[in-house]
């Protein structure tokens, strides 16, 4: 780490202690990959620590982070510029003993498309409005509310389509 006078070392240490875990989380919400998510932790806290003794309200930190890290992950995927192509075979449905309702929203929250997760994370995880995710997207709020409709939609679908299947084997 980089040197820095005034206690900054440990007070950051407390901090990532304090927050690492729930902060991760939150990288993972983004990225949808452990190794990614812990990539994306990794740079965003780099650069707190940078910027620490600029921050004025410490107890804003988190919201910080999350916002550092949504921004390095929007830089990510434009510079790798995925493409998603539709695939002829169909996911196998969940199966009754699966897991519960969190995993499973988890789960189909990773199997929306980078642009799509992302939007829904910041408006219902992050509780952005739309304006602010459309800023920090660098898209219109029209794409946002069209977005996050069809990633509701597809979370909808997907955790419907996986309830039959638990009936079933149940009855």
């Amino acid at each position: 780490m980089i040197a820095v006078a005034g206690g900054t070392d440990e007070e950051f240490r407390e901090y990532v202690v304090a927050r690492g875990p729930a902060l991760l989380r939150a990288a993972y919400q983004l990225t949808g990959n452990p190794s990614d998510a812990e990539d994306l932790l990794q740079v965003a806290l780099v650069k707190t620590y940078l910027a620490w003794d600029r921050i004025q309200d410490h107890a804003a930190l988190d919201r910080y982070v999350r916002r550092t890290m949504v921004n390095i992950n929007i830089s990510w995927w434009r510079r790798r510029k995925l493409e998603e192509y539709p695939s002829e075979e169909l996911p196998e449905p969940m199966l009754a003993g699966g897991p519960h309702l969190p995993e499973r929203v988890e789960q189909a929250l990773d199997r929306l498309p980078i642009r799509m997760r992302t939007a829904v994370v910041l408006r219902y995880y992050e509780d952005m409005t739309e304006s602010e995710i459309a800023k920090t997207l660098g898209i219109s709020v029209g794409t946002v509310k069209s977005t996050v409709s069809r990633g509701m939609a597809k979370l909808r679908g997907d955790l419907i389509l996986s309830e039959p299947r638990e009936l079933e084997h149940r009855v």
